[in-house]
């Protein structure tokens, strides 16, 4: 029987399959016009929410998962970089697919596409709401009919990113893995046996030829010392205190501190911002590619930045830095194009999706294009494993 355990790597979410999802802090664009990709702020802190079995919602440990702070209003996107076969990925806001708009469902479809390829798809940054764009994840608090679920169901139950994966059959599995051999091999053959490029394995790397299993990069490269650095997910460890080891969680509270007993939750969802430039790819493959089965899944929980910090124990990342300080800094923004994939028509369902500030009003900050020669053209399972719930 196949393992269909999910798990964190550091804040990498690992599905079965080779899939790995991280999610990206990034700055929330105007409501109006069209932008290019916006930089990666450093990743969210992703924490089991079985670790916290005594602090959650009984309604959170039913659905078993994993949970991430975000404050209002704040965006972020979705990085698949790393992923290292061929798979369907199926994303989820509130339990509407962020692709087709349709309702969850266990099961791939076409007419229209619920699923994005993987890795071909090197992120994911909103709902495909447009042609050649689509409308930025922005956090919301449920109850307002703002977020997506609410807009598209009439009503806000579930909340959250639910997140799906399905490798392909055994038969189309085992047919890339020879494939990708051979491509190995040849590569190799034509190595230079000296020189440059002499000790780089297999001559040039995936990301040059377009190969699949190709690490694609955030969209903003952390800058050393500066604005898009990484920045700190947790309180500073006490005096004395041992470093954590790399990759590890933080432990929940110190002990001795009172544990704060479960409570409703201050429950969060996805709403939409900003459009940006951004194409959602078509499936190539035929659908009797894919296996019928999913591989894994698991439920992500948006939380407040209080009630991260009272479940569990940890101080959430500081807000992230404004607009106009990060363009006056130089640092990039992104158009990513693949003259051989084919953009997914976006669903009237999703097309439309009203902008969050509708509900909460226009933005307090000023928005602080970026200048030009700022946007750069792109292109052409250790850890914990995560338990899964009723969802």
């Amino acid at each position: 029987m196949a393992d269909t355990t999910v798990r964190i790597d550091g804040n990498t979410l690992r599905l079965p399959g080779g899939v790995a999802v991280r999610f990206i802090r990034t700055l929330r664009l105007p409501e109006t016009g069209t932008h290019p990709l916006p930089p990666g702020l450093g990743e969210f802190p992703v924490r089991r929410v079985a670790d916290y079995g005594d602090r959650v919602p009984e309604e959170w440990r039913a659905r078993g998962g994993v949970m991430l702070p975000v404050y209002l209003r704040e965006a972020m996107w979705l990085s698949f970089a790393g992923t290292s076969e061929p798979a369907a990925l199926q994303v989820g806001v509130g339990k509407v697919c962020a692709v087709s708009g349709r309702p969850w469902s266990g099961r791939l479809a076409r007419g229209p596409q619920n699923y994005v390829v993987l890795p071909r798809q090197p992120w994911l940054d909103g709902i495909n709401s447009g042609t050649g764009t689509v409308r930025q994840f922005v956090a919301v608090p449920l109850g307002l009919g703002a977020t997506v679920e609410g807009q598209v169901t009439g009503e806000e139950v579930w909340g959250g990113v639910q997140l799906q994966s399905f490798a392909l059959n055994d038969r189309e599995l085992a047919r890339w893995r020879e494939e990708e051999r051979q491509r190995a091999e040849q590569a190799r053959s034509m190595a230079p046996p000296s020189g440059y490029g002499a000790a780089m394995p297999g001559g040039l790397p995936a990301a040059a030829g377009g190969g699949f299993g190709a690490a694609m990069p955030l969209s903003a490269p952390p800058a050393s010392g500066g604005f898009g650095a990484p920045m700190p997910f947790a309180a500073p460890p006490a005096p004395g205190s041992p470093p954590p080891a790399p990759g590890s969680a933080p432990a929940p509270a110190a002990a001795g501190a009172p544990a704060s007993p479960p409570r409703a939750a201050a429950a969060m969802g996805l709403g939409v911002g900003g459009s940006m430039r951004q194409e959602v790819y078509q499936d190539d493959r035929p659908l009797t590619d894919w296996s019928g089965q999913a591989a894994g899944r698991v439920f992500v929980h948006l939380v407040t930045p209080p009630e991260w910090r009272r479940i569990t124990g940890e101080a959430a990342p500081p807000s992230p830095v404004d607009r106009a300080a990060y363009t006056r800094a130089g640092l990039p923004w992104f158009d990513y194009y693949d003259e051989e994939a084919q953009d997914l028509a976006p669903t009237d369902t999703l097309a439309s999706v009203k902008p969050v500030g509708d509900w909460l009003g226009d933005d307090h900050e000023p928005w602080q294009p970026p200048v030009p020669g700022q946007t750069q053209q792109l292109k052409d399972a250790p850890g914990k494993p995560v338990g899964d719930g009723d969802w």
